[in-house]
């Protein structure tokens, strides 16, 4: 009774924010068009975007200022479920906004170390980051080298970890992102038992651990594939975490010498036992579906609990990928076969 009175509100919210997201049948009519502003036209017309988009004029109707919109669009969504939680559930919303911080400052490091010209353009992020981070953004702006960057982060967590970094020999910006999401998602699955309790707690750890485990065979499948890396690089790689993949297995997956033997130990697992993919499934695609098929079974046996948050979040931040995705492919003049193959994914 407890779960039902504190999610009876956010539910009935979340299901009316997800009656308007874009299903399959919009991405085939979306895949269709000829241009981006045919898109946003498309988008104003049939999607929640209307409003916002209805705010660039037609000489900003290029791909960098919608995907700002659209990520606006996303943080407004978090937003306005996070008016409607309580204490609870606005500390979970806390945890997962971990991972947009990690954006923002992997997307720092990129700026710095690229030297672009016209290094920073983050205002459409300030509001959101002002109320919900740690994070100043008016401090990351000022930064012109990664010293600066990393010590314009004194006051945030991050700043160890990147400090332990910075000195060492040779860093790259592959060594920042790293480091960057290996604490991000360490720093979830520790502090999830001090956050969730009972069967919230056995959601998160199901969905996040889950996660995890599909990231690591992603980035294994990716090294060994077009990077030929040793088995020694390959495990600096990974998230030092194991929820359904054990040490042993992780270790046959790695030091495998071949493509085709890491496909045959694959099938060892329970996430290509459990959810009947075919043959036909990239690395990607088997991440997105068993992400997609765990958050939804969670929802629909768990709807007045995080699962219905976790859900509507993954749903949310799945039809922006989508739509940056379909953007660029009708951008080059790719077929309608050709964008939906990009796309990939479910919908509802």
């Amino acid at each position: 009774m407890g779960n039902l009175l504190a999610y009876s509100g956010i539910v009935t919210k979340i299901r009316a924010m997800e009656a308007r997201l874009l299903n399959d049948k919009n991405f085939e009519e979306i895949a269709e068009l000829h241009s981006v502003p045919e898109i946003v036209s498309y988008l104003k017309e049939k999607s929640s975007y209307s409003f916002v988009l209805n705010d660039l004029s037609d000489k900003q109707l290029h791909r960098g200022n919608i995907e700002k919109v659209l990520i606006g669009q996303l943080y407004y969504d978090y937003s306005k479920i996070y008016r409607f939680c309580g204490l609870e559930q606005r500390k979970f919303l806390e945890l997962y906004a971990s991972r947009y911080e990690v954006d923002l400052i992997n997307y720092c490091f990129r700026i710095v170390i690229n030297h672009y010209s016209e290094p920073f353009d983050l205002n459409y992020k300030k509001n959101f980051f002002d109320k919900y981070s740690q994070i100043s953004i008016d401090k990351l702006i000022t930064s012109r080298t990664t010293d600066e960057l990393i010590e314009n982060l004194k006051d945030t967590e991050y700043y160890e970890p990147l400090k332990r970094l910075k000195e060492k020999p040779n860093i790259t910006l592959f060594d920042y992102d790293l480091a960057l999401d290996q604490y991000a998602f360490a720093k979830v699955w520790k502090k999830r038992k001090k956050v969730l309790k009972k069967k919230e707690l056995e959601i998160l750890t199901r969905d996040y651990g889950s996660k995890i485990d599909l990231l690591n065979l992603q980035w294994i499948y990716r090294a060994k594939k077009y990077y030929e890396m040793k088995p020694v690089d390959i495990y600096a790689l990974l998230v030092p975490i194991h929820y359904k993949l054990s040490t042993e297995l992780v270790k046959e997956l790695v030091e495998t010498p071949s493509i085709e033997e890491f496909d045959h130990i694959l099938r060892k697992t329970s996430y290509w036992r459990h959810y009947d993919f075919n043959e036909t499934l990239t690395i990607e695609q088997m991440y997105r579906d068993c992400l997609y098929h765990l958050y939804t079974v969670d929802r629909r046996r768990n709807p007045y609990s995080i699962a219905t948050i976790n859900t509507y979040l993954f749903l949310k931040e799945e039809e922006l990928r989508k739509l940056t995705t379909a953007m660029e492919c009708v951008r080059y003049h790719l077929s309608p076969g050709e964008t939906l193959a990009y796309i990939g994914g479910k919908t509802l």
